[in-house]
């Protein structure tokens, strides 16, 4: 996967997290609420994986 493509699906993946903990909340819902905070992680890991692969081509370009 291209670092674009990482950055993008870990944005989508943040947002959606805090809209089902959000959800959750409004409905106290734990286990969404639990989904929501899960999905925010996977979703801040696949940004900042993005993020170093950006990282590593611009140090191989130097």
């Amino acid at each position: 996967m291209s670092s674009t493509t990482d950055k993008i699906k870990g944005k989508t993946n943040e947002a959606v997290g805090k809209v089902k903990q959000g959800v959750g909340e409004a409905t106290d819902n734990s286990r969404l609420k639990g989904e929501g905070k899960l999905q925010e992680a996977k979703g801040e890991t696949q940004t900042a994986i993005g993020k170093t692969k950006d990282a590593v081509k611009k140090a191989g370009n130097l």
